[in-house]
């Protein structure tokens, strides 16, 4: 369309909708210069121009207001003229800007996207080295030794990304989601990342999504990405934080609400006055960084907070509009040049006015208090007040025996700088930490900032251990000393996730998650009863004191100390790289495509195991010390399901084998199955496959002959995970049909030669005592995804296609 179409058919949807939208001449209308993604690829522009043409005919063709949320997604449509939309049924077949990768699940993206045989990613993807790095003693040491243990892994990596034209952070550069906030997130952007905790991109008003790799395969190979229509749950936000109370208490707030499946399928999109607010005067920013306890500003890094966490009630992503703390991060990270064009599409990044949500929550921030959520589940919220006499009622550790604060979700400039104004209240009062406490960086520019600031030395005085910049304990890379396993014991942290094990790989380490603020303010005290809004200390002179309110600046006064230079771009010419693979490797190993269906139904498949309960990523596929097979899909199978309780005996990793009739564990039963050249399948209860985008848990099954997972209810990123790998993701249509399951059943899966979307499967139950019962298994395979059931995998199916 030419500039004077773009502008009629603007204002024909102006008119349309009532004059709801602000006629406005944006840089559609106007020869401008190209802005650049990012300073790391000068050549790829940002297309606000597209976007707002796409978003312009999907108004029209809907003729309604749109949700933030619908503008970017449906703005980045392969064929907006002519795609299906509807919330929650059609698939979409999406355009992604770019794609993020981190080093334990990049090392499978990396091996599939070699085994398409493409010779270059088709758009902007980077490589971040973060999850390798173990926490043993302090940054330095644990990355130096994390080089030397992983240096085959990160060279394969490196010379992959150079290889392929994938950008490579070192590791030591920082975490993924923090590097990303700060050189690649931006408004209105669509981003893909292999990790479940990507969305923390909407805190710049982006659409960002965690995936499997498979998925991000199909982006950097220039296929357009499916993903089902998305529902929209509206959380209105009103009034205005204060005290102790963070950014953080929202979405602590809102996963007590919606549980770990209440986001499935929806993007959480955050509006109302609470919003507005963040849109201050300069006075009002002058007022806060002065100390006055009234901290009423959602800033950058704590919308990225709420987005990150996101993740833990199932949301396909959660997203804030452009607003004016977006732009001063914008401006303060080095790219006042994309806040300025930002400024002219306001109205493409943000709601139309009365757009309507699926659902709404409405949370008054004058009135949230403190949270704190656990343990062993992030959703179990509780009020900081109340959390010493839950604690004792249900028999839970009182004592905290570490505080954690860093991570993805709270590992910011002013993240840091609430916790170390804390931490100098104690130290003017001769305290030190009860309990031990850990530090992590979010990334090196925030390393170098808060070490030039002070910040890391208060933090230090008062018992802190300064850690690498990478994931460490949060993801369960932490060697812990302090406690045996089995120890019952309380630990506090400003992570994301606290599902049993998660950090220390310790059944009975009662994790909770809560804000930095008040993981220091426990460390301090060294006791869950501690509540900081009431409760006094004493001081090395024996008198009585309150800890005040903490208080930090958004952004530094100095601007960003960059620290040191860990980005690698990708050569032009990469004819003369190698990527190497050993085959004696244990760390690497190249993929072989799975085989084809067969055109049968699935008939006799034992039950591997029918699970009890809860059963998370990390029940599946076990991360921790695992973490070092990543790249190798034989020596990580040795993990499949060893952390899921077995129904028949409620024990973990220990199976009857229904060859031999003898006990043995997960893996090694799935092993016989498959030498024996018998399929199998695993039965499980609601939300299957919750946590994080490890496509592995759907990788091992596959490779170890699995052919079928029939649940109550999956996680969405690991049932689409499951589909990607041929695998053959079930739903009970009656969840009492779970009940009718032995764990010494056979199961048939009938009807899959007109396996058709929208149409049932049937499976037919054999019992030991010859009875049998009939169930109707329900899925949401569409088209394309039932030929990569045919094919055997998507991977195979692209090939196919070639």
């Amino acid at each position: 369309l030419s500039p004077q179409s773009l502008y009629h058919t603007h204002l024909s949807d102006t008119l349309v909708l009532g004059g709801a939208r602000r006629l406005h001449v944006s840089a559609a209308f106007n020869a401008k210069a190209k802005v650049a993604m990012s300073r790391f690829e000068p050549s790829s522009s940002i297309n606000y121009e597209e976007l707002h043409e796409k978003i312009n005919i999907v108004r029209k063709r809907l003729n309604r207001p749109l949700t933030l949320s619908e503008k970017i997604v449906y703005g980045h449509l392969d064929d907006p003229a002519g795609q299906e939309i509807a919330r929650g049924r059609t698939y979409l077949r999406l355009r992604p800007d770019r794609v993020a990768m981190q080093d334990a699940t990049a090392q499978m993206a990396m091996l599939q996207f070699i085994s398409s045989g493409l010779p270059r990613v088709a758009v902007p993807t980077t490589i971040h080295c973060d999850h390798l790095i173990e926490a043993q003693i302090g940054g330095v040491e644990d990355l130096k030794r994390a080089k030397e243990v992983n240096q085959e892994v990160y060279n394969f990596l490196a010379t992959a990304g150079a290889k392929y034209g994938v950008g490579f952070w070192k590791p030591g550069s920082g975490i993924i989601h923090q590097i990303i906030l700060e050189n690649y997130a931006y408004p209105g952007v669509m981003l893909i990342g292999t990790d479940s905790h990507t969305p923390n991109g909407g805190g710049l008003g982006s659409v960002c999504i965690g995936v499997g790799g498979a998925d991000a395969v199909d982006v950097m190979a220039g296929i357009p990405w499916e993903l089902k229509c998305p529902n929209v749950i509206g959380v209105k936000l009103t009034g205005r934080l204060s005290g102790w109370t963070s950014p953080k208490d929202v979405i602590l707030k809102v996963a007590g609400i919606l549980t770990v499946k209440g986001g499935t399928g929806a993007i959480v999109e955050y509006h109302g006055p609470g919003v507005d607010s963040v849109s201050c005067t300069g006075e009002a920013i002058i007022f806060c960084l002065h100390g006055s306890c009234d901290f009423f500003l959602l800033l950058a890094s704590g919308m990225a907070t709420i987005c990150n966490m996101g993740a833990e009630i199932g949301a396909t992503t959660s997203i804030f509009p452009y607003n004016h703390r977006m732009k001063t991060y914008l401006n303060k990270t080095g790219r006042a040049d994309i806040a300025a064009l930002a400024d002219e599409y306001k109205e493409d990044l943000v709601p139309d006015p009365g757009c309507e949500y699926d659902q709404v929550i409405e949370i008054n921030l004058s009135e949230l208090k403190p949270h704190i959520n656990g343990p062993f589940t992030p959703d179990l919220a509780h009020p900081v007040s109340e959390i010493g006499a839950v604690a004792e009622k249900n028999g839970w550790p009182l004592e905290v025996k570490v505080g954690l604060i860093g991570s993805c979700t709270n590992s910011s400039y002013e993240d840091m700088g609430r916790a170390a104004s804390l931490a100098k209240q104690a130290l003017d009062r001769g305290l030190k930490c009860k309990a031990a406490f850990t530090v992590t960086p979010g990334s090196e520019q925030i390393r170098a900032t808060i070490e030039r600031d002070g910040f890391s030395q208060i933090l230090r005085d008062v018992g802190g251990v300064v850690l690498a910049n990478a994931c460490g304990p949060c993801i369960g890379q932490w060697d812990r000393k302090d406690v045996k396993k089995g120890e019952k014991n309380t630990i506090v942290t400003s992570y994301n996730r606290n599902f049993t094990s998660r950090n220390d790989a310790n059944p009975a380490t009662h994790a909770f998650v809560t804000s930095p603020e008040i993981v220091t303010a426990l460390a301090i005290a060294g006791t869950l009863k501690f509540n900081p809004e009431t409760d006094y200390l004493v001081g090395a002179n024996g008198e009585r004191f309150k800890l005040e309110p903490p208080n930090g600046d958004e952004l530094p006064a100095r601007e960003f100390d960059p620290g040191q230079d860990t980005y690698q771009h990708p050569p032009a010419d990469s004819t003369s790289v190698r990527v190497d693979v050993s085959p004696t490797s244990t760390r690497l190993q190249l993929l072989e495509p799975f085989d084809k269906w067969n055109g049968k139904d699935l008939e006799d498949l034992p039950v591997l195991i029918k699970v009890k309960g809860k059963c998370t990523t990390d029940h599946i596929s076990a991360a921790g010390p695992w973490l070092k097979f990543r790249g190798h899909l034989d020596n990580i199978s040795n993990n499949l399901l060893i952390g899921a309780v077995n129904v028949d005996n409620n024990a973990v990793n220990k199976i009857k084998n229904q060859l031999t009739g003898e006990y043995g564990g997960v893996p090694d039963v799935a092993r016989h199955y498959k030498a024996s050249g018998l399929s199998w399948v695993v039965v499980g209860d609601d939300n299957y496959g919750e946590g994080s985008s490890r496509e592995h848990a759907a990788l091992e099954p596959r490779h170890l002959g699995g052919r079928v997972i029939i649940v109550k209810s999956f996680a969405r990123i690991h049932e689409t995970n499951l589909k990607k790998q041929g695998m053959l993701p079930l739903t009970f249509a009656d969840p009492a049909d779970y009940d009718r399951i032995r764990p010494d059943d056979k199961i048939s899966i009938t009807g899959l030669a007109n396996f058709s979307p929208g149409k049932p499967l049937k499976g037919v139950v054999k019992h030991g005592d010859g009875s049998q019962d009939i169930i109707t298994l329900n899925h949401t395979f569409n088209d394309n995804q039932i030929e990569w059931f045919h094919a055997g995998s998507a991977l195979n199916r692209m090939k196919e296609l070639q």
